[in-house]
Formats: C-alpha cells, structure tokens, sequence
C-alpha cells in the first residue's frame, strides 16, 4: 500500500514538472540525434474540450452552491476537489507531450507520460508492422505475453520481440512480454528506421 501510495506522489510530482517542460517546451529524456514519435495529439484534442467543460463545470456549481447556501467549508472542499481535476489533465496532456516515444541507436522507448515507460534494445525486435486495433479498455493492459499502451483506447503499432522483457505496469506490477501494441501520432518513420536495420540483422 505504502509503496502504490509512493508510486502515485511520484506520478503527481512528474507531472507538475512535465507542466513546466510544456511552458518551456523542453521534452524529457530525449538525446542529441534521437528521433521522437509523439503519441498525444488526438488526445490533447479530446482532453482540451474536456478541460473547458470541467471549467465552466466548476464556476457554475460554485455558484450553485453559493445559492443555495451551501456551508463554506463544503464548498470549498468541492471547489478543492474539481480545480485538482483541472489540474490533474493539465498534468496529464503536459507529461504525454514532453514525455514522447524515443528511437535512438540502442533503443525503443515507448511511454505514455509519466506512467508507463518500457526501454526495448533494438537487438530483440523480431518484426514491426502498422495496424489500427480499437478498443483497448486501460491505458496499459497486459494479455497473453502482450503489452498494449493505448492512447484514446487505440494502439497502431506493434512490435514483435525475439525473446522476454519485463514491463512495469502503473502501479508497480511486473509483467513478462514478448510482444508491444503502441499508439503513435505519425508511426511511418519509426517503422521505416526499424525495418530498415531489420534485414541487416535477420
């Protein structure tokens, strides 16, 4: 429980700073000559309109509640409660931005903001191919040996590994995986650089 409980802090403290890389727009974890694929931006659409709602959501209850002369304590309290909501998409659209996929020379980087983060050696990806699969029920979900990191409950990349690695899902439960379903906003270039080293290897 303690250690659930560290795990979410951890989540809330990346995110305030990921807040701060979108303002300065810096990406994190990002080297000299890597290539970035970007996963958020159908999400930070929906998430934008979602955050307008839950604005205007927030004013009209206060006022509601004012109305109806609710005791200040409790309004407060829910006024506490739905500016963290704001809060918490901000963080979250902030992390999936300066937190993107990373291709480099030795690895495969698949993210999904502060939540997920899983390094795959090039030396073990067996295949790669393009595919848009729906209706992916969780962020991460592990199934049969496969890890799907879904953005928007879609994935459209997967990749095929020649042996086991160990992911770590959200709240700390490991996972044996041979097989990783992933989103990405543009996947052409990354399928294009993995296929190209694929048949030097093979």
């Amino acid at each position: 429980m303690l250690k659930t409980a560290l795990r979410i802090v951890g989540f809330e403290l990346k995110g305030l700073a990921a807040i701060g890389r979108w303002i300065v727009r810096r990406r994190h974890g990002v080297p000299a000559g890597a290539t970035v694929v970007t996963y958020s931006k159908e999400q930070t659409f929906m998430m934008t309109l979602m955050t307008f709602a839950m604005a205007v959501e927030t004013v009209v209850l206060d006022l509601l509640l004012v109305s109806l002369g609710v005791p200040a304590w409790l309004r407060y309290a829910v006024l506490v409660a739905d500016v963290y909501g704001l809060l918490f998409v901000a963080m979250l659209v902030a992390a999936c931005v300066t937190r993107p996929h990373v291709l480099t020379a030795g690895e495969l980087r698949i993210r999904y903001g502060a939540y997920f983060d899983v390094r795959v050696p090039r030396e073990l990806i067996a295949s790669v191919r393009s595919g848009r699969a729906y209706g992916a029920g969780h962020m991460v979900t592990v199934e049969g040996g496969r890890v799907s990191v879904a953005v928007s409950s879609q994935t459209n990349v997967t990749v095929q590994l020649t042996e086991p690695i160990t992911v770590v899902r959200p709240l700390g439960g490991r996972a044996e995986v041979t097989s990783i379903r992933f989103f990405a906003d543009s996947p052409e270039p990354l399928l294009a650089a993995l296929r190209a080293e694929l048949p030097a290897r093979s």
